[in-house]
């Protein structure tokens, strides 16, 4: 399917199912709200990259505009839809402050492993661990997918856009799995060597060694 859609570029990535609360400011993106209200309209929140729009995206429903200040400044909530693909920016649109885009959605192949899931949330769990994070999944383990975790793995803008690149939920299963045995060897061993720092100065009781 292939349709139009008024965009929101933002240098963040947005996963479906993620709920994002936003500020909105600017003029051009309080007429897009005020017009996605309006028509029961969703938009599409594309990803900045080096002050570059890239093709990939995630569709956004209007869940609930929670304030609206003197000034016409809104506080909004958003939930991810499905991602989708550019086909052609429109930056100017007749008589609109905002642009829009042709896109289509591409599919996005759902099922993974609850194996490999079970893994990558365990080794999430041990980096939240060895960084001293506590977060809150706000779902069972086993109803838990990359999307729910993604944000949580420590993945810089450009890796969680390419996990947004994937549409099997394997072949992302598999990008955080191999994201986080990268990681957490290293992580460990900052934490290790940040014991070290705090160490140093203070008396050792140490066993000697006999020879």
């Amino acid at each position: 399917m292939t349709n139009f859609i008024p965009i929101f570029p933002l240098g963040i990535v947005v996963y479906p199912g993620e709920e994002l609360n936003l500020h909105i400011f600017e003029p051009q993106y309080k007429e897009l709200v005020k017009d996605c209200k309006a028509n029961g309209e969703q938009f599409g929140i594309p990803t900045v990259i080096s002050n570059k729009v890239n093709e990939m995206g995630t569709l956004m429903e209007l869940t609930e505009i929670t304030a609206v200040y003197d000034n016409g400044e809104m506080d909004i909530k958003t939930r991810g839809i499905k991602v989708f693909r550019i086909l052609e920016v429109i930056k100017d649109l007749p008589d609109k402050l905002y642009s829009g885009a042709i896109v289509n959605y591409p599919d996005n192949k759902e099922k993974g492993n609850r194996t490999l899931m079970t893994g990558v949330i365990n080794a999430i769990r041990e980096l939240h661990t060895i960084l001293k994070v506590s977060k809150d999944f706000k779902k069972r383990d086993e109803d838990l997918w990359s999307y729910d975790v993604a944000h949580h793995a420590g993945m810089s803008l450009e890796e969680e856009y390419e996990l947004l690149q994937l549409l099997q939920e394997l072949q992302r299963e598999e990008y955080l799995k191999q994201h986080l045995l990268k990681v957490l060897p290293v992580v460990s061993e900052m934490e290790t060597l940040k014991n070290r720092i705090q160490l140093n100065g203070h008396f050792k009781n140490l066993s000697g060694f006999d020879i």
